[in-house]
């Protein structure tokens, strides 16, 4: 195990560090759910039995109000930030172990372990890894996404144009190849978890960021889910 960690340059001082550490760490801290733990404790609501049923930023901003709900954008971004930076702190010129941590925390965001393996859409998350792997391209990136929510409220519809807008960014930019599939990679999972949103949106039944009342009260349907 030893020779295989220092062969990929994988190490803390002078202890070699597993690479199923990193995995599984980034996944465990991707796997914390802010909006649903924030939601119980500050407000006694259970967030998946509201408004939409996503436990992310919309949803929490809908049922719970705009301080809890940027307090949980800044966790869930905060955890696909975080441990990318340390993966890149300890692999330093590593691109293929920092890209499977990013995605690690992105796939505890989507299937939580403290969640029965449910969890939400990933984009707050997602965005943290970019940040970490490519600052200026993830700023262009949050830069659309803000854009289309404010000309349009539909936080959905930025999202997915977010995620065709990096993997465009990275293709133009950058050369690796490992950092390309991954943008590729993300951007489809990101609008693969939209496709309920895709479907409402073409039937014009999207609701809009801001405009429920009360859906803190009423249950999601299934397709919500």
């Amino acid at each position: 195990m030893q020779a295989g960690c220092l062969r990929y340059g994988i190490h803390t001082g002078d202890k070699p560090l597993a690479p199923a550490a990193f995995l599984l760490g980034s996944y465990v801290i991707g796997s914390v759910p802010f909006g649903y733990w924030l939601c119980k404790l500050v407000k006694g609501i259970d967030v998946r039995q509201a408004g939409s049923g996503n436990i992310g930023f919309t949803n929490v901003w809908r049922v719970a109000g705009p301080p809890l709900a940027c307090l949980v954008f800044a966790l869930d971004l905060a955890k696909g930030m975080v441990p990318t930076l340390i993966a890149h702190h300890f692999l330093p010129g590593n691109d293929v172990w920092r890209l499977l941590v990013g995605s690690a925390a992105i796939a505890g965001h989507n299937w939580s372990l403290f969640l029965k393996f449910k969890g939400g859409r990933g984009v707050c998350t997602t965005l943290g890894v970019l940040f970490a792997l490519t600052p200026a391209a993830a700023a262009f990136t949050f830069v659309v996404w803000l854009t289309m929510v404010l000309t349009t409220r539909y936080v959905s519809l930025g999202s997915i144009a977010g995620s065709i807008a990096y993997p465009a960014v990275i293709l133009v930019t950058h050369h690796s190849t490992p950092l390309v599939v991954f943008s590729l990679l993300a951007g489809a999972a990101v609008i693969a978890r939209h496709v309920p949103n895709i479907k409402r949106l073409l039937r014009g039944e999207e609701n809009k960021f801001g405009r429920l009342k009360g859906a803190a009260d009423r249950p999601p349907t299934e397709e919500q889910t």
